[in-house]
């Protein structure tokens, strides 16, 4: 259990005094607002909920954020996080090319799976199971460094799901949809929501199931999920939010294609394979089920002070037949299908919250202060992988067979704890606004539990965040930002010679400048330079994944989106990114590009309404990404590529009911391409998919 005398009782103690000093005001300039992001229509969002910003206009965030509405994921028919993400700049994907859940690098940094996720803000959520979009109201990305608000996590950014709602004063809602694909997908959802009890109590409830195809030969499988969010007003001033999910996710796993050893410092790449070949066994499935609770009550004493708590809990248990083709032959295609066996891996987060918000005046200038105590706790059992060999070929796939464990499994336990207290006060004085924060840590790490001598890490740092925003008008803000941040150093992959050893903790720092500005009605825009500065985690030629040394991580990233006129949205994105490696033990290393890191990225994607017709909408988007190089060496690179999407929709009442019939084609070349590297693997993207979507009001 965390240390909760210690450090809550000081942040209890300090809110009180913030109250009081708050309370002071007997007619305050300004309230602390409350905004309803959910409510919110068209491709630009006005406003974020991630970390220390929650609530706060995007023009007042000194950080790259983007925002990814319910418009523009059902309009792209999104399914996972990928669909939704590509539309942001540095979004790729690392050593796994989806299908199973989407293993994500942005800004060539890999989203840590256990600490960048986030439920409404707050819960760690495991991100080992696809991440269904049926119950999400918008998905947000906050770029950078977070360790101000979420403690240990890379500085890739962190990534923030919030889930529907059945807020006050909305109209309730009933519809059903069935989806599917040309594969063979057919997934059937509801979504009910309403507001009970005279308005004090709101309910959203999501159900979807049904079975899944990619068009790669022998994956398939099923999904499933339920979720539940409730909104409890029992007393004036008091809310309590609750939020129940349950995912599932038993889908067949096409193996990865390992890279060759290389010769004379060059690693030859087979060519593209054909993007429905499939060189694992239709019986290697990936079975993830993963449960999310998270409950937040949030008490608000005047229209300037509040405090919130939150508690929460995710688990996420997977069985997994994972393989990789290696050794192979480029002329006959001969080699060997390595298959990795787990089962009962077992994922456990832990995250309690106490925060108190108050707006205080000193004179003319304003202080919004947040001061919080949070902790959280990471387990797994870390399950070893027997492995075995089969004969394989890339150009004529054979059946594999399937061989059952007959060992018991070993266990490698690991534990992570992160305990932190914050404090940010954000000063406005007319146009400017300067925001500083400090937040102080005490960090655990535990692994190789089952060993006779474990290994542990500790560490207590403090680490600041400070930034300027200047707004020479209201539309408009101008902003510089410097973060320090804290990051685990990683946990090694299952194919390494170290699998499961837990790295030790590691300190990056940030800095951003930019400009963000909101162009005309509905439409946002930003422009942002960045350099990140952080310790190199990467698989050697020893096949140990190791930390070595320092990269750097500099780059200009444009984005905008929104309603160009009243018939034309557009959601855009573009990121030049100068990634290098500056010290290492290995002097070979300085110099070259970050493995799967891309110089270039670029998304936009258009929703037009034909006038001329009722109803009808047509859309078209374009998907770019730049080469990659395929391990820290630089040895080979997977070439850039481009993929293209158009969809059309149309809404006309049916029997009384509103009716929506959508198609969209993804991948509309049907382009043979790799979309991932990292860890000594790549793989090869999907086919050319047809979806279709029909959504009924009931």
């Amino acid at each position: 259990m965390p240390h909760v005398p210690a450090r809550l009782s000081v942040v209890l103690l300090a809110g009180v005094s913030l109250f009081a000093t708050a309370a002071k005001t007997d007619e305050p300039s300004r309230e602390l607002e409350e905004l309803v992001v959910t409510a919110e229509h068209g491709f630009a969002a006005q406003a974020v909920q991630a970390g220390a910003f929650r609530n706060a206009r995007l023009l007042d965030t000194p950080l790259t954020v983007n925002v990814i509405s319910r418009e523009v994921l059902d309009a792209q028919a999104a399914q996972g996080l990928y669909d939704a993400l590509r539309n942001t700049g540095g979004v790729t994907r690392s050593q796994l090319s989806g299908g199973t859940y989407d293993n994500i690098a942005i800004r060539g940094i890999l989203v840590e799976n256990r600490g960048n996720y986030r439920l409404n803000g707050a819960l760690p959520v495991i991100n080992l199971v696809e991440q269904p979009l049926e119950n999400k109201a918008r998905v947000e990305v906050l770029k950078g460094a977070s360790a101000l608000y979420y403690g240990f996590v890379p500085p890739s950014g962190v990534i923030n799901m919030t889930t529907k709602r059945a807020e006050a004063g909305a109209a309730p809602v009933a519809e059903v949809t069935l989806r599917g694909d040309d594969h063979g997908s057919a997934i059937a959802s509801v979504d009910l929501g309403d507001r009970y009890f005279d308005d004090r109590v709101g309910a959203r409830l999501n159900l979807a199931g049904g079975h899944v195809e990619t068009g790669v030969d022998r994956v398939k499988g099923d999904r499933a999920l339920a979720a539940l969010a409730l909104d409890i007003d029992p007393v004036e001033n008091l809310r309590i939010d609750v939020d129940l999910e349950y995912i599932e996710k038993d889908i067949a796993e096409p193996a990865a294609i390992a890279l060759l050893p290389a010769a004379n410092g060059v690693i030859a790449l087979p060519a593209v394979p054909d993007n429905t070949l499939n060189l694992a066994g239709g019986w290697q499935h990936y079975d993830a089920r993963a449960q999310n609770m998270l409950a937040a009550a949030e008490y608000r004493f005047t229209p300037r002070f509040w405090v919130k708590v939150q508690a929460g809990r995710a688990e996420t248990v997977r069985d997994r037949a994972f393989s990789q083709f290696q050794n192979y032959s480029l002329a006959t295609g001969e080699g060997t299908l390595r298959v990795f066996q787990t089962l009962g891996q077992k994922y456990v987060n832990r995250n309690l919250r106490a925060e108190a918000v108050g707006l205080i005046d000193t004179g003319p200038i304003e202080h919004e202060v947040v001061l919080g105590w949070t902790w959280n706790e990471r387990e797994q059992n870390g399950r070893q992988s027997p492995t075995y060999d089969v004969a394989q070929n890339l150009f004529q796939p054979r059946e594999v067979p399937h061989r059952p464990l007959t060992t018991p499994l070993t266990q490698n336990p690991s534990a992570i704890r992160d305990e932190g207290t914050y404090l940010v006060d954000r000063v406005t004085w007319g146009p400017l606004q300067v925001m500083a924060g400090v937040r102080w840590t005490d960090y655990e790490s535990r692994s190789n539990l089952a060993a006779a001598t474990p290994t542990v890490y500790s560490a207590e740092k403090t680490t600041p965040a400070v930034a300027v925003i200047y707004k020479p008008r209201d539309w408009v803000s101008l902003y510089a930002t410097y973060l320090e941040g804290l990051e685990e150093g990683g946990i090694a992959p299952a194919n390494t010679v170290n699998a499961f050893e837990v790295l030790p903790p590691a300190k990056s720092e940030q800095w951003e400048a930019g400009v963000k500005a909101e162009l005309a009605e509905g439409v946002v825009a930003s422009l942002a330079y960045f350099r990140i500065v952080r310790p190199n985690a990467f698989t050697n030629g020893e096949r140990r994944f190791v930390l070595d040394g320092e990269v750097e991580y500099s780059g200009v990233e444009i984005m905008a989106s929104g309603e160009v006129t009243e018939t034309l949205s557009l959601v855009g994105s573009a990121l030049w990114l100068d990634a290098e490696q500056k010290r290492a033990a290995d002097a070979r290393l300085v110099g070259l590009r970050p493995e799967n890191t891309a110089e270039w990225t670029a998304s936009l994607f258009a929703d037009l309404k034909i006038p001329q017709v009722e109803g009808l909408v047509l859309s078209a988007g374009a998907f770019y990404t730049g080469d990659r190089a395929v391990n820290a060496l630089n040895q080979a690179f997977i070439d850039g590529y481009v993929t293209f999407d158009v969809g059309a929709r149309v809404t006309r009442e049916i029997a009384g009911r509103e009716t929506t019939f959508q198609v969209n084609v993804e991948n509309l070349a049907d382009k043979n391409y790799w979309n991932t590297a990292g860890n000594g693997l790549i793989g090869v993207g999907a086919p050319r998919t047809l979806k279709f979507r029909i959504t009924r009001a009931l």
